[in-house]
């Protein structure tokens, strides 16, 4: 028998007041005084080998009373055993996750995970069923449900585990979060073929370092029934830095040829360096740079030169304790020279032209060059001229030399911007789209206009629909000239001005298109080339015009590398910095095996390129990552082995209180001390009469 609360039982050690009771004779009722004990101090009877025990039976029932009482505020039981778990028998579920992201290339982290991969399918049952995922950017299953179940029983373990140790940690980044969510889903995908069995658990053997990313996990519904286990490896040297090359905007300034790019210089939190070295890896006369960053932060730098003639750049870091991520690849992106060819006699040392401000709206960027190379009416052209042009502006009468470069330019697929100076150029407008003697006027002087309708739905006005960017109303223009707009089939009126005048319009033409804007951008006909709006406008017709060239830029290890910038019409052949060449077909752009940090070298067809691809900078966070920050985004997380405990002793706790709500004891031993008691009043009544009779 067994008690809910056995600190009840100590009040059995009450049944010593009756005896006690019984064993003191009491004192006289009659008081007689005696002279000679009147200086004495009266004394209780003591219990002396005199006292004997009267009324045994009367004495036992209140005995009785008090240990019934006891036992009953005790709340006793009889112990049954606890139902076994339903599924404690069954075969469990296991969805082992390893980690072979970069992170793990560190010291001998990926022993130990082998280890501890091979102990835990050690432990398997052969009623159990075990799945294994490696896992870093991707997640990819190594041994099925459906494979493991299929081998032999005593082998199914040694062959898993084989096939890990064939293995090793790539380069790419930890996602953490999308391996979580693949093994969860993977037990479900098995119970919708009928192989529900037993518990489900999935155990994660990772480094478990801050950089890893856990996309997905907020508010992701986990299936009821599953439990993540996490087996963390520790490495035993901790300090680890890493380098991070820091990408400039396209639209930023090109920098000298002796300054090298800036970088970013990270430690991890838990490291025990602060100074490290950043050196250029095969470059003679080129001093290190030391650099200073305490545990937890980061610094950038600007890292040493190589020169003019360098076309990649790898430096390294030293001074921290692992060597998988202080290596990082540039290639330095060549801009691409545009050509924008205009047509007039203007010069462009004058403020008052039309060319002065072009020249000046244009900057060379790391992206790009845009070159105005200048035609005046009494100029040759040169076929090289209109051959590497994207942009042509006209901004006087087109010679014939001129107009027929312009035909030919647009029937090719190029963009024409005309500038209506004078009413005159209208002519040559409507030769080129087709509308024979077209007239344009002199719009009245009545003030000045602005734009009062803009098509921000055009790709040339859409970088500024934005509201913040859309207010035209501060440009003013002095003069614009009316244009027959009736007479242009197919024109798209793409700006007005206030007094519902064709501001700027686009003209289809074969393949190319017309632009006309009927007034000028310098001073006399306008604010335009004073305002903020020039520049971004320009710039987007010059998008508008053609495909600008995207520079291969810096990618990081798993990334797909997109190629359709080249232009290629026949196969690609890339190398990669292992020496290992791989044949794209043609017409395909996308290359996605950048499985290796380094240089990759495209080499077919000419002319080559290269772009480089790094580690991501978030294999260097290697600083373990808290496990409440698993438990905050709701990961169904092994509780540690007290927390076990505590959740046996409660679940016994609780088999018990039922054993006892459902045998109830305690009321019988109440009910059976009531009639103790009744009977201990009915004797001792008795008894007190009896005493009575015979005292009288």
């Amino acid at each position: 028998m067994n008690f809910l609360a056995p600190l009840f039982l100590f009040g059995a050690l009450a049944v010593a007041l009756p005896i006690v009771f019984h064993l003191i004779r009491r004192t006289s009722k009659e008081k007689m005084t005696f002279s000679s004990l009147m200086f004495l101090q009266p004394a209780p009877p003591r219990v002396t080998r005199r006292n004997r025990l009267e009324n045994i039976f009367l004495l036992l029932l209140r005995c009785l009373v008090l240990g019934l009482l006891s036992l009953g505020f005790a709340r006793p039981f009889f112990q049954k055993p606890m139902a076994p778990d339903p599924q404690s028998g069954a075969g469990k579920k296991i969805v082992l996750l390893v980690d072979t992201s970069a992170s793990m290339r560190r010291q001998n982290l990926w022993s130990l995970a082998l280890a501890k991969a091979k102990e835990v399918l050690d432990k398997t049952s052969p009623a159990d069923q075990a799945a294994v995922f490696t896992f870093d950017r991707r997640t990819r299953s190594l041994v099925s449900f459906e494979q493991w179940s299929s081998g032999n029983a005593g082998e199914r373990a040694a062959l898993a585990a084989k096939r890990l140790a064939e293995l090793k940690p790539g380069w790419a980044a930890t996602h953490l979060g999308s391996a979580l969510i693949t093994a969860a889903e993977t037990f479900a995908d098995a119970d919708k073929q009928g192989q529900n069995i037993g518990a489900r658990r999935i155990v994660l053997i990772t480094d478990l370092q801050e950089g890893a990313r856990l996309d997905g996990l907020q508010g992701y519904d986990w299936p009821r029934g599953i439990e993540v286990d996490i087996e963390p490896v520790k490495a035993a040297r901790p300090t680890n830095a890493g380098l991070q090359w820091v990408v400039d905007a396209d639209d930023s300034a090109q920098t000298g040829a002796g300054s090298g790019p800036r970088v970013r210089v990270m430690n991890a939190s838990n490291s025990r360096r602060e100074q490290f070295r950043i050196s250029p890896v095969g470059v003679a006369g080129v001093t290190p740079l030391d650099v200073y960053v305490p545990p937890g932060q980061s610094r950038i730098v600007q890292a040493p030169g190589l020169g003019t003639n360098a076309q990649g750049e790898r430096l390294t870091l030293t001074g921290d304790d692992d060597e998988f991520d202080n290596t990082i690849y540039l290639v330095q992106p060549k801009p691409e020279q545009i050509n924008v060819l205009f047509f007039g006699d203007d010069s462009e040392k004058d403020p008052t032209r039309l060319l002065y401000y072009l020249k000046r709206a244009f900057q060379q960027t790391r992206r790009q060059i845009v070159q105005i190379n200048a035609r005046p009416a009494d100029t040759p052209l040169a076929p090289a001229d209109l051959a590497g042009a994207r942009l042509l502006i006209a901004a006087d009468v087109l010679n014939d030399s001129q107009f027929q470069a312009a035909q030919k330019f647009v029937a090719e697929g190029g963009a024409v911007l005309f500038v209506l100076m004078n009413v005159g150029s209208a002519q040559s407008i409507g030769r080129l789209v087709g509308a024979d003697n077209l007239t344009a006027t002199e719009a009245p002087a009545s003030g000045y206009a602005m734009f009062g309708q803009i098509d921000f739905e055009h790709p040339l006005f859409a970088p500024f629909a934005d509201p913040r960017f859309s207010d035209f109303t501060k440009i003013h223009f002095w003069k614009h000239r009316q244009i027959q707009t009736d007479r242009l089939s197919g024109a798209r009126i793409l700006a007005r001005f206030d007094n519902a005048d064709a501001a700027l319009l686009e003209i289809p033409k074969d393949k190319g298109r017309v632009f006309v804007l009927t007034s000028g951008w310098h001073p006399a006909d306008s604010q335009l080339a004073l305002s903020s709006k020039f520049v971004p406008l320009l710039y987007s017709m010059l998008e508008l015009s053609g495909d600008l060239k995207a520079q291969l830029a810096q990618y990081h290890v798993g990334d797909e590398v997109n190629l359709g910038s080249l232009r290629p019409t026949q196969p690609l052949t890339i190398r990669k910095p292992d020496g290992l060449e791989v044949n794209l077909p043609a017409g395909e752009t996308r290359f996605s095996q950048t499985d290796l940090p380094g240089i990759y070298a495209i080499t077919s067809p000419q002319p080559a390129a290269r772009f480089a691809v790094n580690l991501d900078a978030a294999e260097s966070r290697t600083a373990p990552l808290p496990v409440e920050e698993l438990m905050r985004l709701g990961v169904p997380l092994k509780a540690p082995e007290v927390e076990l405990r505590k959740q046996a002793d409660q679940k016994r706790r609780l088999h018990n209180a039922e054993l006892e709500n459902q045998q109830k004891l305690w009321r019988w031993l109440i009910v059976a001390a009531l009639v103790v008691l009744l009977m201990e009043t009915w004797l001792a009544g008795r008894l007190t009469r009896r005493t009575t009779l015979a005292q009288a």
